[in-house]
């Protein structure tokens, strides 16, 4: 199963392992990750799982679409590397995939 590390504003990091096919959100919520809110449980009508990618892994990731970017405006603190947790699907091309979470979700 490929691991994901999820890293909390203030340092401190989760690895979880995750399964192929979930999202990564789906993952924070299964492995109880703090920060990670979700309170649209995954449907891309929040920005409440917002995370930052780790430059190494933005390729992997891909881009957010258009209604992913619409989402991101109701985010905390939107970087360049800022996804919606909910749209990354885990695929084995993602064992060792790195993200922040931000220090609020709104």
């Amino acid at each position: 199963m490929p691991k994901i590390t999820y890293i909390e504003h203030d340092g401190t990091r989760h690895e979880v392992e995750a399964e192929t096919g979930m999202t990564v959100m789906e993952a924070a919520v299964k492995n109880a990750v703090p920060g990670i809110e979700a309170e649209c449980g995954g449907a891309c009508s929040c920005a409440t799982c917002h995370v930052y990618v780790d430059d190494s892994w933005r390729e992997a990731t891909g881009q957010p679409d258009e209604m992913e970017e619409d989402m991101l405006d109701f985010a905390f603190d939107v970087r360049e590397s800022s996804r919606l947790s909910c749209q990354i699907k885990v695929t084995d091309a993602l064992d060792g995939l790195v993200v922040q979470v931000p220090e609020k979700q709104f």
